[in-house]
Order: C-alpha cells, then structure tokens, then sequence
C-alpha cells in the first residue's frame, strides 16, 4: 500500500505531540503559544482563540499576569476551553499592525474559523475576566 499524502501524516503526528506535550505540562500555568503554532492548532483542535498582546514595559499587562493569569480558576478555563496565545508588541509588531492593537494589554477572542468574536483592550480586573470568558466561550462562531 503506497502512502499518498507523508505530509499530513507528518502534520498529524506533530499536531498529536503537541497536544501531548501541552496536556502534560504543569496545570498550574496558562500554556501560552506562539502566534503561529496556536493558529495551527486552533484550527486543528476546532477550538477558540484567546489572543492576549502584552510588552514588558506595560505596567497593567504586568498587573494582568499577576492578578489574573495566576488565578487556578482562569489558568484552567483558558487552558481547557481556549488556545492561549501570547503576542509580545514589541517583537511581533506585524501580528500586532494586522490586528491594529494600540492599548496595552490587548485581548482579542477569535472562533474557530479566526473571525473576531471580541475584543478587550486595556486591564480586565479578575472578576470583569471570568464573566467575558463566559460569555465568549458560549458564542457560537457565525457561519
């Protein structure tokens, strides 16, 4: 039996390792992707993207990742429900050009098929956070 398409397979079998490797990982931290992989596997798992733009000189993404991003209540509703991305500004100023981010932190919510379904921009206090990422986990993606 000769295999018509070695590429998917490759595809599938990295995808799987991936998944593998994010599931084993601590349950006690957010598991950020890079831009490009949580994109893939957004759109191989068929799961929600949680799309946050921070930088290292910005104060409230720094209160955010303290406050929020450290709460065992987000840490797994995002790692469960989501594929977390982080963007940093100030070294992928394309992803943050295409996404016309220009307050800091930058939270946008995309559905399965990468349409935008929300957006935040600037600090969301803890409790602010857990009703948006409701509300966004119950939309459905517009076909």
């Amino acid at each position: 039996m000769k295999l018509k398409s070695p590429g998917l397979i490759f595809l599938a079998l990295f995808f799987s390792l991936l998944i593998f490797i994010d599931r084993s990982a601590s349950s006690n931290e957010i598991h950020w992707h890079t831009y490009n992989d949580g994109m893939a596997l957004g759109k191989f798992e068929k799961k929600k993207i949680f799309l946050h733009f921070t930088a290292d000189w910005c104060f409230y993404c720094g209160v955010m990742e303290t406050e929020v991003f450290q709460d065992p209540t987000i840490i797994s509703f995002l790692n469960e429900n989501f594929v977390p991305i982080k963007v940093d500004y100030d070294q992928e100023t394309g992803t943050a050009d295409f996404y016309h981010v220009k307050v800091l932190p930058d939270t946008i919510f995309l559905a399965e098929d990468g349409q935008i379904i929300g957006r935040c921009s600037g600090y969301i206090p803890l409790a602010q956070f857990k009703l948006i990422l409701d509300e966004v986990l119950s939309q459905r993606s517009q076909e």
